[in-house]
């Protein structure tokens, strides 16, 4: 489970959020695209900006149940 305390710097402001175990592995880029991209190193994903649909809740959602790290944090 991702912890708040260990947010990646990039994350824009909001419930949704990547942490620091994020292994890069870019599932959550291809899930929810419209949300997620890799920081400019690709050492981690971020959340750039926060879902504003249903649709893009419901790839989050699909984002983070599929992470392997349970680097995504959700409401």
């Amino acid at each position: 489970m991702a912890e708040k305390d260990k947010k990646v710097p990039e994350n824009v402001e909001g419930p949704w959020f990547v942490d620091s175990e994020c292994s890069a592995c870019q599932l959550c880029t291809s899930t929810a695209p419209e949300n997620f991209k890799m920081t400019e190193d690709e050492s981690s994903a971020y959340v750039f900006k926060q879902p504003s649909s249903p649709e893009e809740e419901d790839a989050c959602k699909e984002a983070a149940d599929d992470c392997p790290e349970g680097a995504i944090g959700s409401p």
